[in-house]
């Protein structure tokens, strides 16, 4: 389904603010909250990416969502909210586990997959009998979230497939014309979508690693246990994220894993070749060894020595590769350990599962 042309109305929110409260006071955050109980797009800021969203009661609303991203319909859709007392009007019960997750990290960047009321359109849930909902931290999200006092469903702001959006441009160019409305509340925090855990069972899983690390969880609960869907991708998704092609440049991209200096050699010959091809060339590598390499672009993600560094600027990274017109790209490998483990996570998924084992050094 084609999805039709519209006036995309964008709102620039200065920041900070004193209160959540005061920017409620914003035209745009009125004129977008509007728009939503509307049954009307509007994309805005979270702490981790930029989110598209429409009113989660309304199936015809939700159904533009896809419409405008181009995303299959089976995929499930993550409900926000902006009072605790909305999560009562979703989900019919609330495990202890997930009482003690939302006292420790709501606001923030964890989405709770709980069972439904049913009072959600059934778009939202790709027909599952559970829901995903969080309550995101960012003021902007916040206030229009509260402004517009519906549930409000929003993956995140970007046409299927392409790197997720940071940043209120990177929405502009996937979605202007398809869209009612922007919140442009300048760069998000995190950079890197929530952590989506099941607290349907007694023990918590983990459906998507994110901005809660699963230490972080650990610490928390006790137990969690890791989905075996993060590895066998091709059963039904439980989670958003879990499915399709995601986070991907255009270029074929490719995962390079292997000590420091085998994985560096593999990638630099692995580029030369390339070039002698006549391919146009990128290497996605951090700020301590962008003189390191020679390819026609060798483009910086964050500092390895800062990992939240990477993590907020892995996506942009990537469109950036899409802008210079990058057609093969060949990409750093990290440790899986903390923020690492997300950060891993949304490479193997952007290089579609194209992975180099680095061969290793031969001379003493």
């Amino acid at each position: 389904m084609t999805a039709v042309r519209v006036e995309t109305r964008r709102w620039i929110i200065e920041q900070p603010h004193d209160s959540v409260d005061g920017l409620k006071r914003e035209i745009g955050i009125r004129e977008a909250a509007a728009m939503l109980r509307e049954g009307k797009l509007v994309a805005f800021p979270t702490e981790t990416v930029y989110g598209l969203g429409a009113d989660a009661r309304s199936d015809e609303a939700v159904k533009k969502i896809f419409q405008a991203k181009g995303r299959p319909s089976d995929n499930p859709l993550i409900v926000h909210i902006g009072k605790r007392e909305q999560l009562d009007e979703l989900v019919s019960t609330l495990p202890d586990t997930g009482r003690v997750l939302i006292e420790r990290f709501w606001p923030g960047p964890l989405t709770l997959i709980l069972p439904h009321r049913g009072t959600v359109a059934p778009s939202v849930t790709a027909g599952l009998r559970t829901v995903g909902v969080r309550m995101p931290s960012h003021p902007v999200a916040l206030a229009l979230l509260q402004e517009a006092g519906v549930p409000v469903a929003a993956p995140s702001a970007n046409r299927s497939g392409r790197p997720s959006p940071t940043e209120a441009e990177h929405v502009w160019e996937d979605l202007a014309g398809r869209i009612d409305g922007l919140l442009d509340g300048g760069p998000s925090g995190v950079g890197v979508e929530s952590t989506v855990v099941d607290v349907t069972e007694e023990v918590p899983i983990l459906l998507r690693p994110g901005g809660i690390t699963l230490e972080a969880l650990k610490k928390v609960v006790g137990e969690v246990r890791v989905d075996p869907g993060l590895q066998a991708e091709a059963q039904r998704p439980r989670s958003p994220g879990m499915k399709y092609r995601h986070y991907a440049p255009n270029g074929e991209m490719w995962l390079v894993t292997g000590t420091e200096a085998d994985m560096m050699r593999t990638i630099q010959r692995l580029a030369d070749d390339a070039a002698a091809q006549g391919r146009r060339v990128g290497i996605l590598t951090t700020d301590e060894r962008l003189m390191r390499y020679k390819a026609d672009w060798v483009v910086s993600c964050g500092r390895r020595s800062e990992p939240e560094s990477v993590a907020r600027g892995l996506y942009a990274a990537l469109r950036r590769f899409d802008e210079l017109g990058a057609e093969y790209i060949l990409a750093e490998s990290f440790p899986v350990d903390g923020i690492w483990f997300t950060v891993m996570n949304r490479l193997r998924k952007a290089a579609e599962g194209r992975i180099i084992h680095a061969e290793r050094s031969t001379s003493s």
